[in-house]
């Protein structure tokens, strides 16, 4: 406590200091006593350090330094006072020598007046830097890309950017004027009702468009048709109530086909969910369990006598790798050279030959176009192909529908004998999956919830 009003009384002592406040002298008679406390202990320190003083010190010269640009005591007195002379005598000279005294005057720079001077700031410490104001987004990113055009420039280079803006603006001043509508705001244009029916042909296209007069453009890919299959196929000639007999057998082994290929189908999956094999046995499972075992053994015997040959033949000095000399050394390192020499040679000479092999060459090259021109033809037609083919649109793949084929002896003899066969609905339902119009689907399963019966307790006391 008594340092600390000691160095108080030492700053406020001192000749070169001045401060602003008035009332510093007053402060230090009024410091109050504090109780003695041992600070050799470091928690002490700051809980009963009174710095106050130290604190108001340094404030003090703080204001200074802003409001007088430093301390007062080392400011010049012509910056602290000015001399007032009074009132001047009236001047008893002509007319004429003050008016060019005052245009003397008024030619000079005039100086500011004193009160201008005195709220002139006159702090020396720079405001502090708005860091916010100078930061760019991106900054490091802007300033690598502007480095790496300007050494691009250096050499001549255009970047990209540049060069699709000349080439665009190249395309358009060589592009041919288009003919445009004519402008709203010109006076020469004729005038139209816009609640007729019609719309003129002078109109505005976006005016069309939000009044939705204008069509709105069909895609092109809506032209095309999935498929190129007719909507109604023409069955076979075999298939008539009172067919010829060639007609009618070619429908047959038509049906006859399906129906192998059908039951080729099922034997496989039956074959391949068949069980192959014998049935396990007692002894079949002791034999795979003990599988490998016997077979380890004997290697095992096998390479323990493999390791004592070795150790009785390899024993001393020479069982280890001797170290090369520089002889041998130098040896293979000329064999190596020699090697990397023969490939050089080998890849000039095969070079060379290459152009005594020009005509094979060529007709190799002549076989590789005809050779793809024959797969551009094959996978043009395959496309073509595609288009009577019905298309995977979903999950399911489409089932091609059995044929209706009467046997022979079911053939009517006349109209009226006549039986209807086949659903027209089923028919125009397949129709549509086949020309990619709709997906393959399949009939909805619905599940019946089981009823479970209870008899209520009311229901048994009446019994």
């Amino acid at each position: 406590m008594a340092a600390a009003r000691r160095h108080k009384r030492v700053a406020s002592s001192q000749a070169g200091f001045l401060p602003l406040k008035s009332d510093l002298d007053g402060k230090i008679a009024d410091i109050k006593r504090r109780k003695r406390v041992n600070k050799n202990r470091k928690k002490n320190w700051n809980k009963y350090s009174d710095i106050n003083d130290v604190d108001e010190f340094l404030d003090d010269v703080r204001l200074q330094e802003r409001a007088a640009g430093g301390l007062i005591s080392e400011k010049p007195d012509d910056g602290l006072f000015f001399v007032d002379f009074g009132e001047k005598e009236k001047d008893t000279r002509p007319q004429e020598e003050e008016d060019e005294e005052e245009t003397v005057k008024k030619s000079r720079n005039s100086k500011p007046l004193r009160i201008d001077l005195i709220l002139q700031p006159a702090s020396h410490i720079q405001a502090p830097k708005n860091i916010l104001a100078f930061q760019q987004p991106n900054a490091k990113k802007q300033r690598r890309i502007a480095e790496k055009a300007a050494k691009l420039a250096a050499r001549g280079v255009v970047p990209r950017r540049e060069r699709l803006l000349q080439l665009r603006r190249a395309a358009a001043t060589t592009r041919v004027p288009v003919k445009e509508n004519p402008a709203c705001n010109n006076p020469h244009t004729p005038f139209y009702d816009l609640w007729t029916a019609g719309t003129p042909e002078t109109a505005d296209p976006y005016y069309l468009e939000q009044t939705k007069k204008k069509r709105v453009r069909r895609p092109s890919k809506l032209n095309e048709k999935p498929s190129v299959l007719p909507a109604v196929e023409i069955i076979a000639p075999g298939a008539s109530y009172n067919p010829d007999f060639v007609s009618h057998q070619e429908l047959l082994g038509e049906a006859h086909k399906v129906e192998v290929k059908r039951l080729k189908e099922e034997e496989k999956l039956q074959r391949q969910l068949a069980v192959t094999g014998e049935i396990a046995t007692e002894e079949s499972t002791f034999n795979e369990q003990v599988e490998g075992l016997i077979e380890e053994e004997e290697e095992e015997t096998e390479q323990m006598r493999s390791e004592e040959d070795t150790e009785d033949t390899a024993v001393g000095p020479s069982a280890t790798h001797k170290k090369k000399t520089e002889k041998q050394r130098r040896k293979e390192k000329e064999e190596r050279i020699k090697e990397l020499q023969k490939k050089a040679e080998r890849q000039v000479i095969d070079r060379r030959q290459q152009l005594f092999q020009m005509q094979s060459i060529r007709d190799n090259l002549k076989t590789q176009e005809q050779v793809t021109k024959m797969r551009q033809v094959q996978r043009k037609a395959n496309h073509e192909a595609e288009k009577s083919m019905p298309r995977r649109l979903g999950i399911l793949k489409f089932q091609t529908p059995d044929l209706d084929v009467q046997l022979s002896d079911e053939l009517p003899g006349s109209l009226r004998c006549l039986k209807p066969e086949g659903s027209i609905l089923k028919d125009r339902f397949k129709s549509f999956q086949k020309r990619n119009l709709i997906e393959p689907r399949e009939r909805a399963k619905f599940k019946r919830l089981k009823v479970k019966y209870r008899e209520k307790r009311a229901f048994r006391e009446i019994q």
